[in-house]
């Protein structure tokens, strides 16, 4: 008795065991992979070119939480025809023409090559047009189904998303998001044909988990009319200025979460094989690497107030130029303005002020601040390619290396591992850590929201505070001799302006520069950091000349389009 027992439960286990495998299966089958199915039933229609070509949907997220199409598949059809099969080529052309113009002559030419099975007409044929074309019944004219990667926004964060294009015999994701999150947005093709009950029984495991369960879409922090807003300003900037390259990131501080990345030019991703270059399709704010010149001044200024080596108030006297290994550096007009505060170092971007900084602290002191700023290493933001800076004048005997690095030259780094550093200022001394996609939604059916990482703490929450302050003052009193100052709004702002390296003669161009900005607002809670720069603009010599308009336009878009508060008290009684 108690071994019939025994086997009656051991054989009520193996049909539970049974019927859970069978109802994984049926939800492979029926959810997961149902369009897999329903696509090839349609096959018997309509034969495809060649394998169709899927691949999971990217989106970008408004601030409302809605979730909008930023790359996606379209499905439509191949047109080709049979020219041995084809009666009358005049009549067919008639007929094609009245849905889908095309062009007489090439349809003709290709009509009338004889001994040719097939020709191919027109690829990208919208789904209707096919449709009716089919409706005609024309003996010879053939209709392949097909799908495409289209991205309904056409330029707007191409840099982000990058494109789908031909590695070797496959098509697959070729920089930006395409080709970082590629195992997840790519489909493998499978069998549809096999024998479901034999495969759950010669495999239990791959019946329940297959190798693309964690195949889906990808949901990005992108913010459309805030990328609309910073591409627009981007343009402007190098129409106006002429510019090789213009950049910028619009991200919030505090959490990583990137709004808005973009590059000038740019380009189409639906018609990138019109590109002269593929280096246009490389994104310099993650691979490319520059001296940022004086918006390295407050992280310097900062690592000197964190460890107690000056205060706001700290005086020096300034000479206007310094000597150090036998090396002159001075001030942008090497002008000396005698006894000085730190606030006026950044008041008036005094490089002599910073290189004092570092004096009073130590070089090595200095430089451990400045790598655990991150400035030498990846950020690992969720974009492919990512650069690492190149700051070995840290670990420099002479000390002119790190007075050159205090205010931003002779060491070199990704604007998104400077937006990173800076970021570290706005939201109380912690390193965050930059990231463009925000969930991924798989198709087996759950989610995966992806959280803000921070890294480690870099300054006390007082200095963060501090150094707020003084950049603050900045824009109140000093940037463009106050006129940009916000009445209701605290903005923490700083220039910068750097000679870009001549790489031949290992020096310095004379007329050449790189512009750049940063800014963070509302000042002592800030919800947003915006980064700007723009490589060798002409006529102008001065970054708050080229950014800090461009800046404060974004900012008030920003502004009313979040519907961000007033911060300044003594403006709202």
């Amino acid at each position: 008795m108690g071994t019939s027992l025994v086997r009656i439960r051991i054989l009520s286990i193996g049909i539970v065991l049974f019927a859970l495998v069978l109802s994984s299966k049926l939800y492979m089958v029926q959810v997961v992979r149902g369009e897999m199915y329903s696509e090839s039933a349609e096959r018997q229609y309509y034969n495809p070119e060649r394998n169709l070509s899927d691949r999971g949907n990217i989106y970008f997220t408004d601030k409302e939480g809605k979730l909008v199409s930023a790359a996606t598949q379209r499905v439509g059809f191949t047109l080709a025809i049979n020219p041995s099969l084809l009666e009358n080529a005049e009549d067919a052309y008639q007929k094609i023409n009245s849905i889908l113009p095309i062009g007489y002559d090439n349809f003709i030419a290709r009509a009338s090559i004889e001994n040719d099975p097939y020709e191919i007409i027109a690829k990208k044929v919208e789904e209707e047009k096919g449709l009716d074309i089919a409706d005609f019944g024309i003996d010879g004219v053939y209709l392949h189904k097909d799908k495409w990667r289209i991205y309904p926004g056409d330029r707007l964060a191409a840099h982000v998303l990058g494109i789908v294009g031909y590695k070797g015999d496959e098509l697959a994701g070729r920089y930006g998001l395409e080709s970082h999150y590629e195992n997840i947005l790519r489909r493998r093709n499978e069998n549809l044909y096999v024998n479901f009950f034999a495969e759950i029984f010669s495999n239990v495991n791959k019946a329940i988990v297959k190798h693309d369960d964690l195949e889906g879409n990808i949901v990005t922090s992108i913010e459309p009319n805030v990328e609309i807003t910073l591409e627009r300003q981007l343009e402007k900037i190098s129409e106006k200025w002429h510019s090789e390259i213009t950049g910028g990131i619009i991200m919030n501080p505090q959490t990583g979460e990137i709004y808005a990345m973009a590059v000038y030019p740019t380009f189409d991703p639906n018609a990138f094989q019109n590109e002269k270059t593929s280096d246009i399709f490389s994104n310099p704010i993650v691979e490319n690497v520059y001296e940022m010149g004086s918006i390295i001044k407050p992280l310097t200024m900062a690592a000197g107030l964190d460890s107690g080596a000056v205060t706001a108030d700290t005086f020096y006297e300034d000479t206007g130029f310094g000597i150090l290994n036998n090396t002159r550096f001075s001030n942008y007009d090497g002008v000396g303005r005698g006894w000085v505060s730190m606030q006026e170092v950044l008041n008036q971007s005094l490089n002599t002020g910073v290189a004092f900084v570092v004096k009073k602290m130590g070089k090595e002191k200095f430089a451990e601040y400045m790598f655990n700023y991150g400035l030498g290493e990846r950020t690992g933001i969720d974009l492919p390619n990512e650069s690492s800076g190149l700051v070995e004048n840290l670990h420099s005997p002479r000390d002119i290396e790190y007075a050159n690095a205090s205010f931003g030259q002779g060491i070199a780094m990704t604007p998104i591992a400077t937006a990173r550093a800076l970021s570290a200022l706005a939201n109380g001394g912690i390193l965050p850590r930059p990231r463009v996609v925000s969930e991924i939604d798989y198709k087996i059916g759950f989610s995966k929201k992806l959280s803000a990482e921070n890294s480690n703490r870099v300054l006390k929450k007082e200095t963060a505070e501090e150094i707020t302050r003084m950049l603050v003052e900045v824009v109140d009193t000093s940037l463009l001799e106050g006129t940009v100052k916000l009445d209701n709004y605290s903005v923490a702002a700083k220039t910068g302006t750097a000679q870009i390296p001549d790489k031949i003669t290992k020096g310095y161009y004379d007329n050449r520069f790189l512009h750049s900005f940063f800014g963070y607002f509302p000042a002592y809670d800030p919800k947003f950091m915006v980064f700007l720069y723009t490589v060798n603009p002409i006529g102008a010599r001065y970054s708050s000349e080229t950014l800090t308009h461009p800046f404060f336009d974004i900012t008030d878009f920003l502004i009313n389009y979040y519907e961000i508060p007033p911060d300044r008290q003594e403006y709202n009684q």
